[in-house]
């Protein structure tokens, strides 16, 4: 017996691991979710995986997000922001979409296209990934080589940057190599929630501008 999509069920905070799943039925699957929808969706090897994030899920999302745009912004350089873009590679047979990710050092490589594909396109130069009811896994990460990943587990914020094809922890970010931030979006993240999204950003915007003067 063969299960249709819309039988599945996932509840918000859980996720579905199917194994056996070929490349071309995952693309299939895509495309017969569609993008309008809660559900994110990763692919490594043959294993799918279909989650439903919390509402806290997504409020870490968004202020994260939120932080990272006023940091490169202030440092004046240029980005651009996919969201949870679905990214996805036949040759790795890996797919992903992260909560949110980053074009920075290859910003100008993109600029202007609606469509990113893979096998020409660099990946994200940074992915973030909110994991508060489960945890990412690094294979579709490492295979689409992305050079940074972030994971936010509720209270800290683990850097992960790639180095010979495998991920490893590192207190500092490639991106960002004179900033402790590890630290500061922690700090600020947690401030968001006594002191409301609009004070927080004003204020670590303000921090920012210290540092640069600092190094002046």
């Amino acid at each position: 017996m063969l299960l249709e999509l819309n039988q599945l069920i996932v509840r918000a905070g859980h996720q579905l691991l199917i194994k056996d799943v070929s490349w071309s039925a995952y693309k299939g699957i895509l495309a017969e979710l569609g993008s309008d929808r809660s559900s994110r969706i990763g692919y490594s090897r043959g294993v799918l995986e279909i989650m439903a994030p919390l509402p806290e899920h997504e409020v870490a999302k968004v202020i994260i997000g939120d932080l990272v745009k006023a940091l490169l912004e202030e440092l004046d350089l240029e980005f651009w922001s996919l969201g949870s873009t679905t990214f996805d590679k036949e040759s790795m047979d890996a797919g992903v979409e992260p909560d949110d990710c980053f074009y920075i050092q290859n910003e100008a490589r993109i600029r202007g296209k609606d469509r990113i594909n893979l096998e020409t396109d660099p990946p994200p130069d940074l992915a973030i990934e909110i994991d508060i009811t489960s945890r990412t896994r690094f294979n579709n990460y490492q295979a689409l080589r992305v050079p940074e990943l972030w994971r936010w587990n509720g209270s800290k914020l683990e850097i992960n940057v790639l180095f010979n094809g495998k991920y490893i922890e590192s207190n500092t970010s490639s991106i960002f190599p004179n900033l402790p931030i590890n630290q500061v979006i922690p700090e600020y993240f947690m401030q968001s929630k006594t002191n409301g999204r609009n004070a927080t950003i004003k204020a670590f915007r303000a921090w920012i501008r210290q540092q640069i003067s600092n190094t002046i």
